[in-house]
């Protein structure tokens, strides 16, 4: 038998699952059986690889050649060139945005240089379903470690030494979590892996969970050693049917070869998991509701204290930590206190996995260690903002978080930091924005957000986020007053001080994030009617210049109203103000650029008094 001369690694993440790289899969399989490479050619699906922009992807040992966008139609070329003849398919790989050098190793690609894995050192790498290769990368050595040389106290104040933060959002050390649960006396003890994961832009709990989920399991077991308990539950959204699928296979593969259940390693210890899927309700990412969810009520939260490490779970003590800070136990274990200590800063230990999405070209998947600059993040692994636009603000912590300038680009990513600004580190979501983006306008799709997402339960948050809701409305249309700025300030301090969890307590934070950053935006929206990034409907409108119109009638025939009127070939066109409905179907159709998109509505009255006044109730509406 021939020896296995290429491992052909293809992402299987739901990015790229999305974008049919299974077929890709199957099509090289057809292709490797018609050319007789069965015995040469080993493919391996594996979970997320990161660069989930660049995805299908393929990664070919032992050369670490890296293909992006791969094609079904893709796949004979490979095969016939590259694994047949040894000739790499150039057109696939990577190239630099600013020279536009051709990159063949996955090593060179500047999304990977910078980042250090620790959390997704196996996610991309090995086939997330195979027990086996989990193994083969020190997978439940640390879980043996800990039952037969290290007594729970041990295991604890190794975590405390760490210096290991919750990487769900509120940066609680770990250790210390863990060390109040232990103290408890209760006979009866839960251990909780909160994957809800519920914040726009976030996929990073998902990842894990898709690429390796074995390594959440063996955390969460180690977890229950050190504080006495025998049995854990995790809780994942059912938005998330592949991960669910993956890590269900992983637990009845751990329970099978006793790795999961009675008397593990033969130690005594006994320990077993289950799933519980969430109905995606953004509040059940707070600990306290949750763990109501889990319990099969509605989920709302509870107020605090008694901490869950105290009175949690059928009011027994317990243990919630993220997907993200349970993947980091093992390795601690493996390495020691003292070398995840050495990575980051003084007070945020270790690297923290983001998901880089909104105006970027690097969209994905990047860990990175904490101190790490916010430049280097964007500029430097997500590749900077595409078509040439200017960067404008980067969101970090989703709607519990708040948007940071680029005067602030230089600033270390670390809990601290971040907190100064007026952001949060939060779970790990990063949304960048360039000079497209009205800061209002995202200011307002977070408090909608979070105000439908309420459980209700507390008036400060069921009441306050939708009056300061109603009062971005009215910015974004014009209708706005210096005063609402006041009371959204006012407001927006009200519920952090007095709402009832973390959520509520948080859901302020992108308005006045943005007041605090981009108080001119609000103000011209406001004095001025004009919204500089030309998003805000009731801001904007569109006129046709006559001398650059060709008279062809495309955009009177796209407009679905229709407002515009002119004939083909013989006038041009004009907009009726009165009846647009501001669809920008006129503006994307025409090919001669004859058709602008302004913004202004409180100048344009006074410049175009005779055309407005007779429109004034339109603009009044």
């Amino acid at each position: 038998m021939a020896t296995t001369r290429l491992n052909v690694l293809v992402c299987s993440g739901a990015a790229c699952l999305s974008a049919h790289s299974k077929e890709v899969k199957d099509e090289l399989i057809i292709n490797i059986n018609k050319h007789n490479l069965n015995d040469e050619v080993k493919i391996i699906e594996t979970g997320c690889m990161g660069p989930c922009e660049m995805g299908p992807i393929i990664l070919v040992y032992p050369e670490g050649t890296f293909y992006k966008k791969v094609k079904k139609e893709d796949v004979a070329q490979i095969v016939e060139e590259h694994f047949l003849k040894g000739r790499v398919v150039k057109r696939l790989l990577f190239e630099t945005f600013d020279s536009k050098k051709v990159i063949e190793s996955h090593k060179e690609v500047t999304f990977f240089q910078k980042q250090q894995k620790i959390v997704l050192k196996n996610c991309g790498v090995i086939n997330p379903e195979s027990l086996e290769e989990y193994i083969a990368t020190d997978g439940y050595l640390a879980l043996g470690k800990v039952l037969t040389e290290m007594k729970p106290e041990e295991v604890i104040q190794t975590i405390l030494d760490s210096g290991l933060r919750g990487r769900g959002g509120g940066g609680f050390p770990t250790g210390l979590k863990w060390k109040l649960a232990a103290a408890e006396k209760d006979p009866v003890k839960y251990i909780v892996c909160n994957a809800d994961e519920g914040d726009p832009g976030a996929f990073m709990d998902r990842s894990v969970l898709e690429g390796d989920p074995h390594s959440v399991i063996e955390g969460m077991a180690i977890a229950s050693y050190a504080i006495g308990s025998h049995k854990g539950y995790v809780y994942v959204r059912a938005e998330y049917p592949l991960a669910i699928k993956r890590l269900d296979y992983a637990i009845n593969q751990a329970r099978k070869e006793g790795l999961l259940g009675d008397n593990i390693f033969n130690t005594g210890f006994s320990f077993d998991l289950e799933i519980r899927m969430g109905a995606g309700a953004f509040v059940c990412g707070e600990e306290t509701a949750l763990l109501r969810s889990i319990e099969g009520f509605r989920g709302t939260p509870n107020p605090k204290p008694p901490f869950p490490a105290q009175k949690g779970l059928w009011g027994k003590p317990t243990i919630i930590n993220n997907v993200e800070t349970f993947a980091n136990i093992r390795h601690i274990i493996n390495n020691g206190a003292k070398w995840f200590s050495s990575i980051g800063t003084e007070k945020s230990k270790g690297t923290k996995v983001f998901a880089l999405s909104g105006k970027i070209r690097n969209s994905g998947l990047a860990e990175v260690p904490m101190g790490t600059t916010i430049r280097e993040l964007v500029y430097e692994i997500g590749g900077g903002i595409p078509d040439n636009k200017k960067f404008k603000a980067v969101q970090f912590g989703g709607p519990s978080g708040g948007c940071i300038k680029s005067d602030y680009l230089d600033t270390a990513i670390d809990y601290e930091s971040l907190l100064r600004l007026g952001a949060m580190m939060g779970s790990g979501g990063c949304i960048v924005m360039d000079e497209d983006n009205c800061m209002v306008n995202t200011a307002k799709f977070f408090l909608e957000f979070t105000s439908f997402e309420s459980c209700g339960k507390c008036t400060p948050c069921r009441i306050g986020t939708k009056q300061m809701y109603n009062l971005l409305d009215k910015i974004t249309k014009g209708k706005g007053t210096m005063e609402d700025l006041e009371t959204l300030e006012r407001l927006g301090e009200d519920i952090r001080r007095t709402a009832l969890c973390g959520l509520g307590q948080t859901a302020p934070n992108p308005v006045l994030s943005t007041l605090k950053h981009f108080r001119k935006e609000y103000e011209d929206h406001i004095l001025h009617g004009i919204c500089e990034a030309k998003v805000c409907k009731d801001l904007i409108y569109f006129e046709i210049d006559k001398e650059i119109c060709k008279k062809c009638g495309l955009c009177a025939k796209k407009c679905p109203v229709p407002c515009i009127s002119g004939e083909i070939r013989k006038t041009p066109y004009e907009i009726d103000q009165s009846a647009c409905i501001k669809c920008s179907s006129c503006f994307d159709v025409c090919p001669f650029g004859a058709i602008s998109k302004k913004t202004g509505v409180k100048r344009i009255k006074e410049e175009k008094k005779v055309e407005i006044n007779a429109d004034e109730d339109y603009y009044k509406s």
